[in-house]
C-alpha cells in the first residue's frame, strides 16, 4: 500500500513538473512572438494609411488578353519596387481591371503618374517621324547635363545606337532638334550639334531631382503593354488607420475579458486553462500570419476575431462534455479524456464546414475578402490545435498532479459525493 502510495505521488510531481514546465514554455513563446509581431507584421492599408488606385485596361477593339494584364502587373510591380514602397498589394480584379495599395504613401498623384505612365519613348524628327523608340534603350540613368542640372541618361543597343547616328548625322548643324517624347509629351528637344555615334544620349530640360529619378524609373521598367484608365483613387490618412487599428485593438481586448470572465465563473479551473490557450492562440495566428508574409487588415481582424469565437466553442463543447463524464462517476482524469474524444467529432463538423465557406470565400473572392479568408483558415486551424492538444495536455498534466480535486472548481456543481483522481 505504501510502495502504491510513494508511486502515485511521483507520478503527481512528474504530472506536476510537466504542467508548469509546458506553461512557462507557451508562455516564454507567446512573449517572444509578440514582441515579433510587432516590428514584422505586414498592415494594410485601411490600418496603416496610403493609397489605393483601381485602374482598368483598354484596347481598341475593347479585348485585352489575360497575358497583357499578367505583364502590365509586373511593369507597375517593377516599377513600385523602385519607388520604394513598403509591401504593395497588386492584385488583378476581373477580367482587366488592378487594384494597387501603397500603404505609407502620402502623394496619390506622383503615384498614379509612376504606376499609370505607359512610358512610350520616341525620338522623332523636326517632321514628326519616329526615328527610334524606347524599344532600344539598354539603360536609364540619373545624370547632369553640361550645366550641372539634372539630366536622364540613355544608352541604347546595337540597332538603337546605329538608328540614332543616322538621325544626329541628318539633323547636325542644321539648328534643328529632336523631339523626345513620353507617351505622345514633349519632355525634352534638344538641338543636334553634332553626330551622337556612341549610342548615348540625354534628355535635358527643367527637371528637379525627384522628376528625374521618377523618370528614370519609368524608363527603366519598360513600357506598358497597354493603357491604363484611372477609375478609383482614395487616400487613407495615416492618422485614420492608426485610429481604425486602435479601436479594433480595444474591441479584441473587452471581448477577449469578457470571454476571460464568463470562462473563470462558468468552468472555474478549466475556464482558467482555457483563456490561457486562448492567450497562445492569438500569438501563433498572428505569428503564423507574419510568417506568410501575410497582410493584416480590417477584414482580416473580423477573421482573427470569428475565429476567436470557434476557439471558444470548441472549448465550450469539450467542458460540457466533459462535466457530462464526471456525473456518470468517472474520475477526474477519466471524465477529461472521455470529454476530449466525445467531443472531436462535432468539432470537426463545425470546423470543416467552417473552413469549406473560407475556401469559397478565397477562390471567388478578391482584395479584402481574401484576407479575412485567409486569417478564418488560419485560426481556424490554430484554434483547433490549441483547444484539442494544448488544453488538453494542460489539464490532463493539472489534474494527474493532483493538487486540485474538488469538481466545483472544475465548474461540476451539485455533487457532494466525488472521485478524484488519485488512481494511476
Amino acid at each position: 500500500m505504501k510502495k502504491k502510495t510513494k508511486k502515485g505521488k511521483q507520478t503527481a510531481r512528474k504530472s506536476l513538473s510537466l504542467f508548469l514546465g509546458l506553461l512557462i514554455l507557451l508562455s516564454a513563446v507567446s512573449y517572444l512572438t509578440y514582441s515579433q509581431i510587432q516590428s514584422h507584421l505586414k498592415l494594410g492599408l485601411d490600418l496603416e494609411g496610403g493609397v489605393y488606385v483601381l485602374l482598368e485596361a483598354r484596347e481598341e477593339d475593347g479585348e485585352v488578353e489575360k497575358d497583357t494584364i499578367e505583364r502590365a502587373i509586373t511593369i507597375i510591380r517593377n516599377r513600385i519596387d523602385e519607388f520604394g514602397v513598403t509591401e504593395p498589394v497588386i492584385q488583378q480584379e476581373g477580367d482587366k481591371r488592378i487594384r494597387v495599395e501603397l500603404p505609407g504613401i502620402d502623394d496619390p498623384g506622383r503615384a498614379i503618374d509612376i504606376i499609370g505612365r505607359t512610358a512610350l519613348l520616341t525620338f522623332e524628327d523636326p517632321q514628326e517621324n519616329v526615328v527610334l523608340t524606347g524599344a532600344n534603350l539598354k539603360e536609364a540613368t540619373f545624370t547632369l547635363d553640361r550645366f550641372g542640372h539634372p539630366a536622364v541618361g540613355l544608352e541604347f543597343d546595337g540597332e538603337g545606337a546605329a538608328k540614332f547616328k543616322e538621325a544626329t548625322r541628318k539633323l547636325a548643324g542644321t539648328g534643328l532638334p529632336i523631339y523626345i517624347k513620353l507617351d505622345g509629351e514633349v519632355v525634352s528637344e534638344p538641338r543636334v550639334e553634332n553626330v551622337i555615334d556612341d549610342g548615348n544620349a540625354i534628355i535635358t530640360g527643367r527637371f528637379s531631382a525627384q522628376e528625374v529619378n521618377d523618370l528614370v524609373l519609368i524608363l527603366r521598367s519598360g513600357a506598358l503593354p497597354v493603357e491604363l484608365v484611372e477609375l478609383e483613387t482614395r487616400t487613407v490618412g495615416s492618422t485614420l488607420g492608426r485610429d481604425s487599428l486602435d479601436r479594433s485593438l480595444r474591441a479584441g481586448f473587452i471581448g477577449f475579458g469578457l470571454l476571460f470572465i464568463f470562462m473563470l465563473l462558468v468552468y472555474r479551473t478549466i475556464g482558467l486553462i482555457a483563456s490561457f490557450s486562448l492567450g497562445v492562440y492569438v500569438a501563433l495566428v498572428l505569428g503564423i500570419l507574419t510568417a506568410l508574409n501575410a497582410t493584416l487588415t480590417l477584414p482580416g481582424i473580423a477573421g482573427l476575431i470569428l475565429s476567436v469565437g470557434m476557439a471558444v466553442d470548441a472549448n465550450v463543447i469539450i467542458f460540457e462534455r466533459f462535466k457530462e463524464e464526471f456525473r456518470s462517476g468517472r474520475t477526474l482524469r477519466s471524465a477529461l479524456e472521455a470529454g476530449f474524444k466525445n467531443a472531436l467529432s462535432t468539432i470537426m463538423d463545425a470546423n470543416i464546414t467552417t473552413l469549406i465557406a473560407a475556401g469559397v470565400l478565397f477562390y471567388f473572392g478578391t482584395g479584402p475578402v481574401r484576407g479575412f479568408a485567409v486569417t478564418l483558415t488560419v485560426g481556424i486551424l490554430t484554434s483547433m490545435f490549441t483547444a484539442i492538444v494544448l488544453t488538453r495536455y494542460l489539464l490532463r498534466y493539472l489534474i494527474g498532479a493532483n493538487i486540485i480535486t474538488n469538481p466545483k472548481l472544475f465548474g461540476v456543481r451539485g455533487i457532494e459525493d466525488y472521485v478524484t483522481s488519485t488512481d494511476h
